[in-house]
């Protein structure tokens, strides 16, 4: 008993303590560029800490056609506005059009634009910290199960560059902000939805 709550209060100061945010360089994008053999639930960067001056940007927040940027639609395609901090979503037949709002990377240095795709898709992710951030931060914790308490939130879409996801989160500050370390977050009722739309070959854009 007395371990388990030695644990629980380690997640929640884990979590409270902003120590997220330090972890920038973990989610580089010259880590980017491996195999799906790394792409495992541990393998996860954390989105930063709200910091005071960090705005939401709502201002080019526009809906958009999917022709300048897919040569087609097939598996669907997913177009991810960093600037505009958007994500939007056409079905493969193209009768369906959702737009999110995100959060985006906190800096240019950890932001990744390109084409990737859907590679994997989670129901409940997990988090657990790299070999690198463990021995860098021995005080984190070694696993958090799906929950409140989890980074990625409700679901999470995994893409073919290692540390970059699209996923939800519980802490709802983040979406319309400079945010993350290199993933793209949204709303977990708006993940849920796009987690139904999307499959594994869905084609993702990052502009």
């Amino acid at each position: 008993m007395a371990d388990r709550k030695g644990q629980d209060l380690s997640r929640r100061g884990f979590l409270a303590s902003g120590i997220a945010g330090g972890v920038a360089a973990l989610a580089a994008p010259a880590l980017a560029q491996s195999t799906s053999a790394v792409n495992g639930a541990g393998t996860v960067e954390l989105e930063g800490s709200i910091e005071q001056g960090v705005r939401r940007n709502i201002s080019s927040f526009r809906t958009l056609d999917w022709q300048p940027y897919f040569s087609n639609t097939r598996n669907g395609a997913i177009l991810v506005d960093i600037d505009s901090r958007a994500l939007h979503y056409w079905s493969e037949d193209q009768s369906v059009y959702k737009l999110f709002p995100t959060s985006v990377p906190l800096t240019d240095d950890l932001t990744r634009r390109g084409r990737t795709e859907v590679i994997r898709k989670v129901d409940g992710p997990s988090w657990a910290p790299t070999p690198a951030m463990k021995e860098r931060n021995p005080e984190w914790p070694d696993f958090i199960g799906p929950g409140p308490e989890n980074p990625l939130g409700t679901h999470a879409l995994y893409l073919s560059w290692t540390y970059y996801r699209i996923h939800g989160t519980h802490d709802t500050r983040k979406i319309g902000r400079r945010s993350s370390n290199g993933c793209i977050g949204l709303y977990n009722e708006h993940i849920a939805q796009l987690f139904e739309l999307t499959k594994v070959g869905t084609q993702v854009l990052l502009i």
